[in-house]
């Protein structure tokens, strides 16, 4: 969470900050790692059941990927650590209701050795639904943005995380755990009080039974078309960069040097 966390002098009190990204190198107007980009400030982006280019960029995905090509499918997309904190252990034991459900699971990632060979071991079992690439391309972290249908974030927990923030600005719904950042930067589609702002899904306490009903859930929001374009709006829409952070370093910083001078004094 970048300097998140500083320490009121006076009340003691912790001042959370949540990240923001660089606009300008995750941008799918200019992106170029994707063969299609898109333009989400332009208003015919929504008008029509598909968001142009995206299309081109999920048939780019599963063909990277070695995935059926197939645009009706639920394309989950994972960018991130192989590990327990992550959570992708307990999306590992979904895999079963990822593919009886016709989705498909594109994962870009590295870390628990164990858990790499258990993936390696699901992709070789579950040929044209689950593939992935064990290590780190940035080509391919950007295709995942643009060409999934949703990112999923299962982590335990996360001081505030940054995929979750590149996937609304790709269109990409996030699906993600309520814990930390995540709780705070999503809001659920099913969230009656949000007030038509809903941007993703959330799921709570983390584990695989909750997790594996939220994938269900997002999966039939999916075939909404019209539930799905709202959200992806929504999504779209966010402000996700520093701007807002930057605004609030600088109040934080101001209200400490008022109270350093008042201590002073």
């Amino acid at each position: 969470m970048g300097l998140a966390g500083l320490l009121r002098e006076r009340s003691g009190d912790l001042s959370g900050i949540l990240n923001g990204i660089d606009t300008s190198v995750w941008d799918p107007a200019t992106d170029p790692h994707i063969p299609g980009c898109f333009d989400a400030d332009i208003p015919s982006c929504f008008e029509s059941d598909v968001l142009p280019n995206r299309a081109a960029n999920k048939a780019a995905l599963q063909r990277r990927l070695g995935l059926q090509p197939d645009p009706d499918a639920f394309l989950l997309g994972v960018i991130g650590r192989l590990s327990g904190q992550k959570g992708l252990d307990l999306l590992l034991e979904t895999i079963p209701t990822i593919v009886n459900q016709g989705m498909q699971l594109a994962l870009l990632g590295s870390g628990d050795r164990g858990l790499q060979f258990r993936y390696r071991a699901a992709a070789q079992a579950n040929p044209g639904r689950v593939g992935l690439l064990i290590g780190y391309d940035e080509g391919l972290a950007h295709l995942i943005q643009a060409g999934a249908d949703a990112l999923v974030v299962p982590s335990r927990f996360e001081p505030c995380g940054l995929t979750q923030l590149c996937a609304l600005r790709y269109g990409t719904i996030p699906i993600v755990s309520r814990v930390g950042g995540l709780e705070d930067t999503i809001v659920d589609a099913d969230d009656s009080a949000a007030d038509g702002r809903q941007t993703g899904f959330k799921f709570g306490p983390v584990t695989t039974e909750n997790l594996a009903s939220v994938l269900q859930r997002a999966c039939a929001a999916f075939h909404d078309v019209a539930a799905w374009r709202r959200i992806q709006r929504n999504g779209m829409s966010t402000d996700v960069s520093w701007r807002n952070a930057a605004s609030r370093y600088a109040d934080l910083y101001r209200g400490l040097g008022v109270q350093r001078q008042y201590k002073v004094a």
